[in-house]
């Protein structure tokens, strides 16, 4: 089976009262059309993974972000292809991520992270994100 490397953004702030959240889009295309992930996509050949996800973020949403800790891999075999995405924290420096290739996008806390319909992949990192956007910090 093919593997895909990707990287994934988790693209969090705080408001001005203390709420963390972070942000997610919806796939407006495929056969996963509908479904929620975080934004991001393939690494090409000699591409860093940073590299990759600042070059992903800037094509997918007009924003330009520091990239931060690597916060897990996910290993995930789809029907057609095995899936291997690395999911780093990282911060918005400019832009106000423009919808240019997804069909919605929303900021979601810990109380509602699960409220949408999450891809297979990305819904294995949701415990991780929560303990984050807790601020509790992962042991």
């Amino acid at each position: 089976m093919k593997t895909i490397p990707v990287v994934a953004a988790l693209i969090f702030r705080t408001s001005p009262q203390g709420l963390r959240s972070v942000f997610a889009t919806q796939r407006g295309y495929g056969e996963w059309r509908g479904f929620w992930e975080f934004p991001g996509g393939k690494i090409e050949s000699g591409e860093s993974p940073e590299a990759a996800l600042a070059r992903e973020i800037r094509e997918e949403l007009a924003t330009q972000i520091s990239v931060g800790e690597k916060i897990a891999t996910i290993e995930y075999d789809y029907p057609t292809f095995h899936l291997s995405m690395q999911c780093f924290s990282c911060e918005m420096v400019s832009g106000k991520l423009e919808l240019l290739e997804h069909e919605n996008a929303v900021w979601l806390t810990a109380e509602n992270l699960r409220s949408v319909k999450w891809l297979p992949a990305d819904e294995l990192i949701l415990d991780k994100i929560e303990i984050l956007l807790q601020g509790k910090k992962k042991s």
